[in-house]
């Protein structure tokens, strides 16, 4: 055979997916400031976007100077814009062929109302006399922000400086601090941190030609005491070695070392944990009451002492959806009130058509800049009506919930969400991922309002979020000196109509922290 090259013809299928709509998917799933940022990005790029401060413009001289009217006219326009979302048309799937992409045909530009700028950037008042002063700032806008916080380590280095340790004193204690987890636990023993310091200084001997047998090599008892030193820190509890240290320390440090929660902690610690109230109180002499009382105030101590201290992050959330609740009926509105309002630029549209100006490459980027800005700005849109689309589905279904309570709230899934408004599951799932809804009820992800469910003797469907939170009322709600056990919360479900069986429901109190009979009842 001989090898060459050759052509051949071949017909085929194969399935592509258009650039665009990878992007109209990813917009999808962005959250309200990871798509902020995008847009701020697609203006800086693309000429033929600008930002629509006309339609702003003119929201602030149609806004009446009466706050009466003001009252009145936003009220009116909110019930439009929630009957308009509530009437949505259909809407073609992101996830479908090329053909479902955005088209680009012009959009009619929509804005929510907006506060009179003007009135709120006035600096001045008028005194009695007529004249005019600069109003006085009357708080410090930066008490009103969150700080980032102090780490754990950075606050125990800060407390180590007030010490006046020696030079090999502070080596072996930051030795120390660098074994710490994130919950102030030592992970470290005495001999590990030793063998740590002492290689590091035959390293840095032996880089320097010295001799390695007479150097300053650090010995247990010096760990022992740094441990020690740093055990002397805030928070009470840092650098234990396990879980009863941890307890014994903090219990130190409140002057309780001679107590029976001390000596239970010191020397019963197994028991405790077991709540073994009548063995503990025979081996004491005491009586169970005064056992667990004890061991009330050992539960008043903290296990993870510096767990809440080691973040230095705070967390805000912006929520992407707004519910609100409207002569009745409950509205949904996307709060993108902070978006930038973009649009395709008349001014380079009308450049962009003069197409002798230009030759065949900057054609060819004029015409890409131009349709992408123009399939943007219908891709902005169609996002906030798929969003509005699903938000409404859910708040229609969960209407209950939202008038009675997380009792009432129902079984939905992905599935019935797509079915139900004609798109894709994979959507959906895009639309629900990361975003969150400010309601009467708090501020709620949207996977909270997705959860599976049991059936009713009835034929009603009752949501497993529901049935967790009766569970978790039924224990609250229970004699401490008889409570409830797992079987007997089957037999209170049973009688309210709810089939469930017995491991399920200890699942459902293990996923709320709720221990068992046995160890929540009281003598």
């Amino acid at each position: 055979m001989r090898a060459g090259l050759s052509q051949t013809a071949r017909l085929g299928q194969e399935l592509k997916i258009n650039p665009r709509l990878y992007q109209a998917m990813d917009m999808l799933y962005m959250p309200l400031l990871d798509l902020q940022t995008h847009l701020k990005t697609e203006l800086e790029m693309n000429p033929f976007l600008e930002l629509d401060e006309e339609m702003e413009e003119l929201e602030r001289d149609d806004e009446p100077a009466d706050d009466e009217t003001t009252e009145e006219s936003d009220s009116a326009e909110g019930e439009e814009t929630g009957a308009e979302d509530s009437e949505l048309g259909d809407e073609p799937d992101l996830d479908g062929p090329d053909d479902a992409l955005p088209s680009d045909e012009p959009l009619e530009a929509t804005a929510d109302d907006e506060p009179d700028w003007d009135a709120l950037l006035d600096d001045s008042y008028e005194k009695e006399n007529g004249t005019s002063e600069p109003a006085q700032e009357t708080y410090d806008p930066f008490e009103r922000v969150a700080g980032a916080g102090q780490s754990l380590l950075d606050s125990l280095r800060d407390q180590l400086e007030y010490l006046n340790l020696k030079p090999r004193q502070r080596v072996i204690a930051d030795e120390v601090l660098g074994n710490l987890d994130e919950d102030g636990f030592l992970n470290a023993t005495s001999d590990e941190i030793v063998a740590s310091l002492n290689a590091t200084i035959r390293t840095a001997a032996e880089a320097m030609d010295r001799d390695t047998d007479d150097l300053p090599y650090y010995t247990i008892a010096e760990a022992d005491a740094a441990i020690t030193l740093v055990q002397g820190l805030e928070p009470a509890g840092v650098a234990a070695r396990d879980l009863r240290e941890c307890l014994l320390l903090q219990i130190k440090a409140l002057g309780h070392e001679h107590t029976l929660a001390a000596r239970l902690v010191r020397e019963y610690f197994d028991e405790l944990a077991a709540h073994r109230w009548g063995d503990l109180a025979k081996r004491l002499g005491v009586t169970p009451q005064e056992v667990q009382a004890a061991s009330d105030e050992i539960a008043k101590l903290n296990p993870k002492p510096t767990g809440a201290e080691s973040s230095g992050r705070t967390d805000y959330i912006t929520p992407d959806f707004v519910v609100e609740k409207v002569a009745g009926e409950y509205l949904v509105f996307i709060n993108d009130a902070n978006l930038p309002r973009v649009r395709v630029s008349k001014i380079y549209q009308e450049m962009a058509r003069d197409k002798k100006k230009f030759d065949a490459e900057q054609k060819e980027f004029v015409a890409g800049k131009l349709n992408a800005a123009q399939w943007l700005v219908s891709a902005i849109e169609q996002r906030r009506q798929t969003m509005l689309k699903v938000m409404t589905f859910i708040v229609e279904r969960q209407h209950e919930f939202f008038q009675k309570g997380v009792q009432f709230l129902k079984p939905l899934t992905l599935r019935e969400v797509a079915d139900a408004i004609g798109m894709h599951e994979s959507t959906i799932s895009r639309v629900t991922n990361d975003k969150y809804a400010q309601t009467p009820r708090g501020v709620l992800p949207l996977k909270y309002f997705f959860s599976s469910g049991l059936s009713t003797v009835d034929g009603d469907d009752v949501s497993a979020r529901g049935i967790k939170a009766t569970i978790e009322s039924m224990i609250k709600a229970e004699d401490v000196f008889n409570p409830l056990t797992d079987q007997a919360i089957v037999e209170r479900l049973e009688s309210e109509g709810i089939q469930i069986a017995r491991r399920t429901v200890a699942k459902y109190r293990d996923q709320l922290g709720v221990r068992s009979a046995r160890m929540r009842k009281r003598v």
